[in-house]
């Protein structure tokens, strides 16, 4: 079982009597399974119970740590490193409003971080959603300048984080480090 149709994330494997499985969490809606028999046994095959989120659970932490990123006297005392990869693999994984979340709380991670608090090369996935929601956004005629709340919410994270690597003097490595090869050609022969 896996959160994507190629089986390569938060993949999940069970073999053999049901004391071997265990209880498992994926994020975002959409779950992907594949039973294979080895034809060893003569048993009808198995049974699994899909249950949607645990309520509150990401609401409770999202709430939380905004909480905790509002109150000045509380951000010295954060792992502000360790919460920014954390954010990030939640934002990259998690879809619709629970995505949009996470990502207002990568905007505030970088408005209250100090240098070097934050691996902003981490973008990366996010950045290449950005552009292909821009590259897509130019094919769009029926709704000229009208964007989707994710795509407003991932331009205003870029748009703070270049401004921040600008004031920190680190924009053209952060630049180089979010864009692969291709695109620098592409945009140099532009």
């Amino acid at each position: 079982m896996s959160s994507s149709s190629d089986f390569q994330q938060d993949r999940h494997s069970f073999s053999g009597s049901p004391q071997k499985w265990t209880d498992f969490e994926l994020p975002g809606d959409t779950l992907y399974y594949r039973f294979t028999s080895d034809m060893s046994n003569t048993e009808w095959g198995y049974k699994f119970t899909v249950t949607a989120g645990h309520l509150g659970r990401f609401q409770t932490g999202f709430e939380i740590l905004k909480q905790m990123l509002s109150e000045e006297r509380v951000i010295p005392h954060l792992p502000l490193t360790k919460i920014w990869e954390w954010q990030v693999g939640v934002a990259c994984r998690q879809t619709g409003h629970q995505r949009l979340k996470a990502i207002h709380l990568l905007l505030k991670i970088v408005q209250c971080s100090s240098q070097g608090d934050c691996d902003l090369t981490l973008l990366k996935p996010l950045w290449q959603l950005f552009t292909h929601m821009e590259n897509n956004s130019c094919l769009d005629t029926a709704k000229p300048g009208i964007l989707l709340p994710l795509h407003r919410a991932l331009a205003e994270l870029f748009f703070v984080t270049e401004n921040r690597v600008t004031e920190l003097g680190s924009l053209q490595e952060y630049l180089l480090a979010l864009n692969t090869e291709d695109h620098l050609h592409r945009c140099t022969a532009q």
